[in-house]
């Protein structure tokens, strides 16, 4: 059986990584773990295993009380998916590079594609892209970006909701605050196309690489060039396409500028390296 393709989603957050999940998941000449997000290097590189540890260890006790709970109605693909969490927390606890392709590898029998898509992979450093890079004989990466002004708003959404009840729209105002003074470094580096695709491009040879934007894969050809990136044939059974869209809370016009002038290097950025940018993306700069 020939080895298979590599493929590291490597981001951004907030810009698709669910929904291109799902769409290789389901895709038959794919082979991806039930679970989504691996992060085997980042923790290693970030020094927050200990914490992801704890988190696995969470979602497979909630799974296994879903499961308890179902009885005899439990269905195969939870038991199956309890399994993976128990397996891949001793795989990231042993911290083994040996151990984690293992992982990704098993189960696979004729895919020609196995993956991990982890979007904190997007602010690793070159030295650790190359080791992925060198981790098997075919690796590949894919980094899918969205409007800045867009993804930025649904990363802030998304983390004020998690940061406790009452006014959700108040929270997100003060945290785009933060964010755009320089004070929620978090959340800007997810956001940093410039030094993600600089990196990628610093360790990762162009033909290993396909970045492209949200927009172009949702509506223009970009899914049909990255299924030949990937040697996968084309596949019409796509998932929809909003996966995990958060609480939908308008940015006020104010905001959008402000967001729009601060996010101008990263519109720059990609403009020079992919030419013409997406309508959405031009929309957001011209309301600057």
């Amino acid at each position: 059986m020939a080895a298979p393709v590599l493929m590291f989603g490597v981001g951004a957050a907030k810009s698709g990584t669910s929904w291109l999940y799902q769409y290789l998941a389901a895709h038959p000449d794919c082979h991806l773990r039930s679970i989504k997000e691996l992060h085997f290097f980042d923790t290693r590189d970030m020094g927050n295993r200990d914490w992801y540890l704890r988190n696995f260890t969470r979602k497979a006790d909630e799974v296994e009380r879903g499961i308890v709970a179902g009885g005899d109605a439990a269905p195969a693909g939870q038991i199956a998916h309890l399994a993976e969490l128990r397996l891949y927390t001793r795989v990231l606890d042993q911290g083994d590079t040996t151990g984690y392709l293992a992982f990704v590898m098993d189960g696979r029998e004729d895919e020609r594609l196995v993956g991990d898509i982890t979007p904190s992979y997007g602010l690793l450093s070159e030295d650790t892209l190359r080791e992925m890079a060198a981790l098997h004989e075919d690796v590949r990466f894919v980094y899918v970006m969205r409007d800045p002004v867009a993804r930025l708003w649904s990363h802030v959404r998304m983390v004020a909701g998690r940061r406790g009840d009452g006014d959700l729209g108040a929270r997100a105002a003060r945290l785009l605050d933060e964010v755009l003074a320089g004070t929620a470094p978090e959340i800007a580096g997810r956001g940093d196309y410039a030094g993600t695709i600089g990196r990628l491009m610093a360790a990762v040879a162009p033909e290993k690489r396909f970045i492209c934007t949200s927009e172009d894969l949702f509506g223009g050809d970009a899914l049909a060039r990255l299924c030949a990136f990937l040697d996968i044939a084309p596949f019409r059974g796509k998932p929809e396409r909003r996966v995990h869209g958060g609480v939908e809370i308008a940015m006020t016009d104010t905001q959008r500028r402000r967001a729009a002038a601060w996010l101008r290097p990263q519109y720059d950025c990609v403009a020079a390296n992919m030419g013409a940018l997406p309508p959405a993306w031009q929309a957001s700069l011209a309301g600057m």
